[in-house]
């Protein structure tokens, strides 16, 4: 007897991690099985009976009890004769999660790794490494675990004030420094082929500010760096980037200088590194950043402004010189608010340069701490589905992938993170992980989007598309939030195969072309020989 089995292997790594849903194969009612001419009648009951009962054999899965919700017909049209960005991938900040489990016993930091650059984890290509500022010696620690990622500068013995450092002065780099994310270099080189690295920084180093203070300015509406700043700190910047290329073998493609620039969010005292920047210091950034690059004679280029939100973007965008503009050879851009994504898009180009959705998690607001929850899992990939449909990125790149366990002291916590733990714990010793259902949620993207697929259109809102390079594959992941089970029609000449993540399943293969009630469906249709992800089996 056949049954369909996932071709990618569930990973061993993620075996016992005390999730037990991983083996309860209990299937959701298998409901639209074709009826007969004459619904209601006796031959109709026995012949949905059957059917349910032998879709639930050659799937593997145990029927429950129906349903009283109708499922409802969808016909997906994706236009794959007008596919648009080729996708390079996606990834993770590394700040700052990696700041912390970089020092963890090594069984756990890789068991990490694996899970989102292994093959067969998530699949990621791309990360972000954070360039600290670095706090001075005697600030108050961040109250951010994982926060103080501490900066490349080294301040001579007797040094006072804020204007003894030189960047020609090797007495004053000390490359011993920010071990633990350095270490996550090296983790994703040796399990990706041709990994993305970006740098990109949050605040310059504590004596180049004005408040002296690198979580931002006494008033969070003002610029920190200092005056006449820039180019220390884009040669800072530079400087890094060239020595960790050296020291660590990989090739930062991109550097990106200011982070939420135009925001409020950012004043001293704050739980994290950050700096308000005004379009205008943003300009000079860009351009100090520029010059710098080139004055080492690098190939890294300049991506901005990594602004928090789209309209924000707009703003920020409106205000750069020409000169300014051509000087970016990166849009980077957040999705933390989404008001006219599409002129994002639209600004990027018109200017010929590629498009990043850099940063974003979106666990649902008030939804508690729940390792096995979908609510936040759904909201989640709606998110991704609309950013991928409005700012068609070449790449979607989550915040910090591992986030601390929050519900504490009577209070629900939230639902940030694909995998939670423990990250005031000390860094020795056993910590628990656990992978959530957001981190399955993300697994419907980017397992099967690939780098080097090109976004279609799908005339659906809750459907994106893919076509691979050689259009023998098509991707369409479908994000049903509802309580009513859809029925996918799909074009004809393909052959499908559903993949499934809900309250029972995680990437799991399931009846084809059905999205049961509250679930994340990716479809992949191919043709002419190329391999589908669910294999029959004996």
């Amino acid at each position: 007897m056949q049954r369909l089995q996932a071709a990618r292997a569930t990973p061993s790594l993620l075996r016992g991690n005390g999730d037990g849903a991983m083996n309860r194969w209990r299937g959701r009612r298998a409901v639209g099985m074709p009826s007969t001419p004459s619904p209601g009648g006796l031959w109709w009951v026995f012949g949905r009976l059957t059917g349910m009962l032998g879709a639930a054999v050659l799937f593997g899965f145990t029927p429950i009890a129906a349903a009283s919700e109708r499922e409802v017909p969808v016909t997906l049209r994706p236009a794959v004769e007008r596919p648009s960005t080729v996708l390079e991938g996606w990834g993770t900040a590394l700040a700052w999660f990696a700041n912390l489990t970089g020092g963890w016993p090594d069984a756990e930091r890789q068991r990490l790794a694996d899970l989102f650059y292994g093959r067969d984890g998530l699949g990621w290509t791309i990360a972000r490494y954070n360039i600290g500022g670095g706090a001075r010696a005697d600030a108050t620690p961040l109250s951010q675990p994982g926060a103080d990622v501490p900066g490349f500068w080294r301040q001579p013995a007797g040094a006072t004030g804020r204007d003894w450092w030189r960047h020609d002065r090797p007495a004053m780099w000390d490359w011993s420094r920010d071990s633990n994310q350095r270490w996550w270099l090296d983790a994703i080189a040796q399990r990706v082929a041709s990994p993305i690295f970006e740098a990109f920084s949050n605040s310059p180093p504590w004596f180049m500010t004005v408040s002296g203070e690198v979580s931002g300015a006494a008033n969070r509406r003002d610029n920190n760096l200092r005056a006449g700043q820039e180019t220390a700190f884009a040669r800072y910047l530079a400087r890094v980037v060239d020595e960790l290329q050296r020291r660590h073998r990989i090739t930062f493609r991109t550097l990106s200088p200011v982070n939420e620039p135009a925001t409020d969010y950012w004043y001293a005292g704050n739980r994290q590194e950050g700096s308000h920047w005004s379009p205008a210091r943003q300009a000079t950034m860009i351009d100090a950043a520029h010059m710098a690059l080139k004055e080492r004679g690098l190939t890294t280029a300049v991506s901005a402004p990594d602004e928090t939100s789209s309209h924000l973007f707009l703003s920020d965008w409106r205000a750069f010189p020409p000169a300014t503009r051509a000087r970016i050879g990166q849009v980077n851009v957040h999705s933390y608010g989404t008001v006219h994504q599409t002129g994002v898009r639209d600004a990027a180009r018109a200017s010929g340069i590629r498009l990043w959705m850099s940063e974003d998690d979106t666990p649902l607001d008030g939804d508690p701490e729940d390792f096995a929850g979908m609510t936040s899992a759904l909201a989640f990939a709606e998110h991704v589905v609309a950013d991928l449909k409005r700012l068609e990125p070449a790449a979607w790149v989550f915040w910090q992938a591992v986030e601390g366990i929050s519900a504490r002291n009577g209070q629900g916590g939230s639902n940030w993170g694909l995998v939670k733990a423990d990250l005031r714990a000390p860094a020795t010793g056993q910590h628990a992980i656990h992978v959530t259902r957001k981190y399955w949620a993300m697994a419907q993207f980017s397992r099967y989007m690939r780098p080097g697929y090109r976004l279609v259109p799908v005339d659906d809102m809750d459907t994106v598309g893919a076509l691979s390079p050689d259009g023998r594959t098509l991707v369409m992941v479908h994000v049903n939030g509802g309580l009513n089970p859809r029925r996918m029609t799909v074009p004809a000449g393909w052959r499908v195969a559903t993949i499934v993540t809900d309250a029972d399943r995680m990437a799991r293969c399931a009846i084809p072309s059905l999205a049961p009630a509250r679930s994340i469906a990716t479809l992949v249709l191919t043709r002419e020989g190329a391999n589908s992800p669910c294999r029959p089996i004996n």
